[in-house]
């Protein structure tokens, strides 16, 4: 899944009993919802705040690549 640029890696986690959204280009950047939907709209509100702060603290902010070749 892509949005924003970023890819989006969603997987339903048994153990937090919610989807999970990993934007692996953005280090840490992880979301979580009880729908499909709701977890794609938190990890995109996760990357709007990675970015945010990133900018604040003035670090470097990957180019979003696309496709992963290794996940």
């Amino acid at each position: 899944m892509k949005q924003n640029g970023y890819e989006m890696i969603i997987w339903w986690s048994e153990e937090d009993d919610a989807y999970v959204v990993d934007v692996p280009e953005l280090p840490g950047c992880m979301a979580h919802g009880a729908t499909r939907q709701a977890a794609l709209r938190n990890a995109e509100d996760a990357i709007k705040f990675w970015i945010k702060t990133a900018k604040a603290d003035r670090k470097e902010i990957p180019q979003p690549r696309g496709r992963l070749l290794v996940a």
